[in-house]
């Protein structure tokens, strides 16, 4: 006879950490929050630089709309898994940012297209919002949203799973010890488990269950991986493991992590700097990747780029901007946006979903479909259909469109709207369902991916979906073998 599904309990309230002091200390947050949020709206109100004053009014009320969900779920105590929130908050520096501090290549088009792209953000935003709210469900009560896979002792040990993948980071970055049929699979496999144990390690930190050596762990495992993520010069791994630690500590305590996201910024912000010089360095002459003795000479290097003097960049005098914003503009897509925007329908039709047919052929394994289309697909069609790049370009260089431009080219406004219906109904039965669910239940691994995953706004659907269908292939099948594993 199997197990009975385990009925509701005292633990369901710190499942879900609301309740007691996680309502207390979310409401202080709100507060911070709200406060942050009206200051800069006021320097954003100031120091904006827009050719129209309705672009004004719209990207103040596109950055206003992005910290409402965040702001509410502050104010409600926080659940465990807070995805819907992010994904929203994103849109702050991808297109409110970039609207009001003048982005270059947003002069490219006229200020109707602007306007229109900006109206295309607010819509989505409006629907994703208004549907996340009143979407109402009832709370998962099967074996796959309520029963652990792996013991709560198993909980308190993820801290050192962190050591596993910053081992293979290492030996992957460094050396030919992993064979090359092996790599995609173990490749799999560590990014889950590394996802999964930052999440869950950094949470518990907030919560105040890590115990001063597993403090110790986290740090000495997360920073050097983070510095072994960088060496080819492409930051968007690490950033994305930044923001799931971040949030992670975030939900935990309910506290803004200030010192770390600090120095993060500051770090980030010197190495975007630099990352175009060393690249024409080390990329056009093909130089070999550093080896960890040369470690120290090659990120110096790195920083002596980053922090240069900044030099003058027109007659006037006018100073190139700073790292900070550059790092800001470099997350945009705003600019891809008014692409799309202007040139559909007047020069190239609505694709009518054709880029979503490319969806359900990644949930196919390779295994069994060796020709099936690359997870990129929908991105490829896209570039070489708004004339970006021709078919050989998109071997070797991949263009962030992310959701909402991908919308907008199918069905055009009607897109971005049914885009906001997606995300704020499914992902709002999703976080009913799961609302009392373990942590190491099959839905709260399901929910520190969606988690993760949030943070992937440049994806296209197809892109997205394929991605994480890889990672729960993993995340979810690794755990049930170790269950069997321990219990035969």
């Amino acid at each position: 006879m199997s197990d009975p599904i385990p009925e509701y309990t005292e633990t369901d309230q710190e499942y879900a950490l609301i309740g007691g002091d996680h309502t207390q200390r979310g409401r202080k947050l709100f507060n911070t929050g709200l406060s942050l949020l009206v200051c800069a709206l006021i320097y954003f109100a100031v120091t904006a630089k827009v050719a129209d004053v309705i672009h004004l009014y719209e990207g103040l009320l596109i950055f206003t709309l992005s910290f409402v969900p965040g702001l509410l779920w502050a104010k409600s105590g926080g659940s465990r898994f807070p995805v819907f929130e992010p994904i929203m908050l994103l849109c702050a520096n991808a297109y409110a940012i970039p609207l009001l501090s003048g982005q270059e290549q947003l002069s490219l088009y006229s200020p109707e297209i602007v306007t229109k792209a900006g109206l295309a953000v607010i819509l989505y935003q409006v629907c994703a919002i208004l549907t996340y709210t009143y979407v109402t469900g009832l709370r998962g009560h099967n074996r796959f949203w309520r029963e652990s896979i792996l013991s709560p002792q198993i909980e308190k040990s993820t801290v050192y799973g962190l050591v596993l993948s910053t081992v293979y980071v290492a030996l992957t970055t460094f050396t030919t010890v992993i064979p090359s049929n092996l790599e995609s699979v173990l490749r799999a496999i560590f990014f889950g488990v590394g996802i999964l144990c930052t999440f869950i390690s950094t949470q518990r930190w907030g919560r105040g269950e890590l115990t001063q050596s597993d403090k110790a762990v986290v740090v000495c495992t997360l920073i050097p991986q983070l510095i072994i993520q960088t060496v080819g010069l492409l930051l968007i791994t690490s950033i994305s493991l930044l923001g799931i630690a971040m949030l992670g500590y975030l939900s935990g305590s309910k506290r803004i992590p200030w010192g770390a996201m600090g120095c993060a910024f500051a770090s980030l912000a010197v190495l975007h700097n630099g990352k175009s010089a060393m690249r024409n360095k080390y990329w056009e002459q093909q130089l070999p990747t550093p080896t960890i003795a040369q470690l120290p000479a090659y990120y110096a290097e790195w920083i002596g780029y980053g922090v240069a003097p900044n030099e003058p960049s027109n007659e006037e005098g006018e100073v190139r901007k700073s790292s900070g914003r550059k790092l800001l503009e470099r997350t945009s897509l705003m600019h891809m946006l008014c692409l799309v925007v202007d040139w559909s329908p007047t020069r190239q039709d609505f694709l009518y979903g054709e880029t979503y047919g490319y969806v359900l052929p990644q949930l196919i394994p390779r295994f069994f479909w060796p020709d099936k289309p690359r997870s990129h697909i929908a991105t490829y069609r896209l570039s070489i259909y708004y004339g970006l790049q021709d078919e050989d370009a998109t071997t070797t260089t991949t263009i962030a469109f992310g959701m909402l431009t991908e919308a907008y080219a199918n069905f055009g406004l009607f897109g971005a709207a049914l885009l906001g219906l997606f995300w704020g109904g499914c992902l709002k039965k999703l976080q009913v369902l799961s609302f009392h669910s373990p942590m190491f239940s099959q839905a709260g691994l399901l929910m520190i991916l969606l988690t993760a995953w949030a943070f992937a706004i440049e994806l296209t659907m197809a892109a997205w979906i394929s991605s994480l269908f890889q990672a729960l292939i993993f995340v979810l099948g690794v755990p049930l073998l170790i269950r069997g594993f321990l219990n035969s």
